[in-house]
């Protein structure tokens, strides 16, 4: 681009997509004087997911605004909690947020999971198909014009991952209501109906199940219920605390 320029000041967040604008946070950039204004934030490196009010010169302008010479424009950050209108909200995750899955699936919140790499354009295609909101931290997919809408997930340690996604979307919590393996409905189930997934000690030693109705797979307060009971609880007051649901 070579025609008018303009100055863009960002966000602090989102200076992980623009590193050219550090330390100040802000730019020169020229533009073509016919592209949008959401148009020249992408080409800087910004997902159009990530970015919440746009300002020029003090003035709130949708991302179709064509800026001007020597305008100066404001890039915010996505309010919280993020309202997704038109379709309850649930989520999609590519193959690299497979921990986050198992911990959104065990809070209760409806989320879909490619355990393969299916390409961006299949997710995309899901994510518009089944109206998702897609998890990432896929910059190039989350600017895929067909996502339904998409989320940026800045962190790579799961619990942080999953505060994030929490305080960012605040969904509605049903601990213990989903498969962590294909994110089915459980019911409870008695100890017949699972006793072909039983080994001889857990057979005599437990008595409360619940099985997947969708894949069948059974559940019993084994060995790791503790830890997983450890991140429901910290997830649920950490809920409380931002009025999820």
């Amino acid at each position: 681009m070579n025609g008018p320029e303009i100055h863009v000041e960002f966000a602090p967040e989102l200076l992980l997509f623009v590193p050219q604008a550090r330390p100040a946070g802000s730019l020169k950039t020229a533009t073509d004087g016919v592209s949008s204004l959401g148009h020249v934030i992408e080409s800087l490196g910004v997902p159009l997911t990530e970015v919440g009010a746009l300002l020029v010169d003090g003035r709130e302008v949708p991302v179709s605004h064509v800026p001007a010479a020597g305008e100066s424009v404001t890039v915010r950050t996505v309010a919280h909690p993020q309202r997704v209108t038109g379709a309850p909200l649930r989520f999609l995750l590519d193959v690299h947020l497979g921990t986050l899955a198992r911990r959104l699936r065990l809070l209760g919140v409806d989320t879909a999971y490619e355990a393969t790499d299916i390409g961006d354009p299949a997710l995309a295609a899901r994510s518009a198909a089944e109206r998702r909101v897609m998890l990432s931290r896929d910059r190039g997919l989350l600017r895929r014009r067909e996502l339904w809408a998409g989320a940026f997930v800045y962190s790579t340690r799961p619990e942080e991952q999953l505060r994030y996604v929490l305080d960012r979307f605040r969904p509605e919590l049903r601990p213990w209501t989903r498969c962590t393996a294909c994110n089915g409905l459980l019911r409870q189930a008695t100890k017949d109906e699972v006793a072909d997934q039983l080994k001889g000690g857990t057979h005599r030693t437990y008595d409360v199940f619940a099985q997947c109705a969708e894949c069948g797979r059974a559940y019993w307060k084994g060995a790791h219920h503790e830890q997983l009971e450890a991140i429901v609880e910290r997830a649920v007051a950490f809920c409380d605390e931002r009025r999820c649901g």
